[in-house]
């Protein structure tokens, strides 16, 4: 059943622009036919259309449920920067794997160095790749796709957290279960060159635990969803 997401939903029973039009002339969807609606809050609307026009779409309300598909774990995940569309495929399948908000970060061996107008062009499609990909995946919230920050402003935001989790090409602990006690989790993945280390010293000085994703290689689009799998799977969100 086709997903959408609005803000205070229940005291609007409604879609319009852009998302009514997708509606209407992409899903060519009629009166009489259902959707559902999140409240990016964590609510289910099983809705039915009673009425439409150009660029609305009226709903009447089935049945409200709470959201069962996001994890009991507030995941953060530091992603630097990486070149050409490996960002786009991480952001998505991140998303997908039930992070709460994704920050890029510009670290010494990044590749990709856009300017402000660059980087601003860039984090609108990332913040909708991950809207498209939340209601892909039947999210109950849109995950934030952040402003771009250096590694040094990591450390600082990522003491807050009740974990955060450095995982280090070099090697590090294999990460065990995570306690149900633990409800924010920082998630740290350089890029393709990995990270200094300088930058290991500076992270794991901070408070990071220093952890792995094996032996192998991966790639820069790989190594992030192989890391939030594993932290879901340790804190039974799997």
């Amino acid at each position: 059943m086709p997903r959408f997401f609005k803000e205070f939903f229940e005291d609007a029973p409604f879609i319009e622009g852009d998302d009514a039009r997708h509606i209407l002339k992409s899903l060519r969807m009629r009166v009489g036919e259902s959707l559902t609606v999140s409240d990016t809050k964590g609510f289910d609307y099983e809705c039915v259309i009673s009425g439409c026009s150009a660029d609305r779409v009226d709903l009447e309300i089935q049945n409200k449920t709470k959201n069962t598909t996001e994890p009991t774990v507030f995941v953060t995940l530091y992603l630097c920067l990486t070149k050409g569309d490996k960002m786009d495929t991480a952001v998505k399948q991140a998303v997908e794997m039930g992070v709460s908000r994704i920050i890029p970060v510009l670290s010494t061996n990044c590749v990709s160095r856009p300017d402000s107008k660059q980087l601003s062009k860039k984090l609108e499609r990332w913040q909708k790749i991950a809207d498209e990909a939340a209601g892909q995946s039947g999210r109950g919230i849109l995950p934030e796709v952040g402003e771009c920050v250096t590694l040094k402003q990591v450390a600082e935001m990522s003491k807050n957290d009740d974990l955060c989790l450095f995982f280090y090409e070099i090697g590090g602990t294999p990460l065990s279960k995570i306690g149900e006690e633990t409800k924010n989790i920082s998630v740290i993945i350089g890029p393709e060159g990995g990270f200094t280390r300088d930058e290991a010293e500076m992270l794991e000085q901070s408070g990071a635990r220093v952890t792995t994703l094996g032996p192998r290689i991966l790639r820069a689009e790989t190594a992030p969803v192989a890391a939030v799998a594993i932290v879901m799977s340790h804190s039974g969100n799997m």
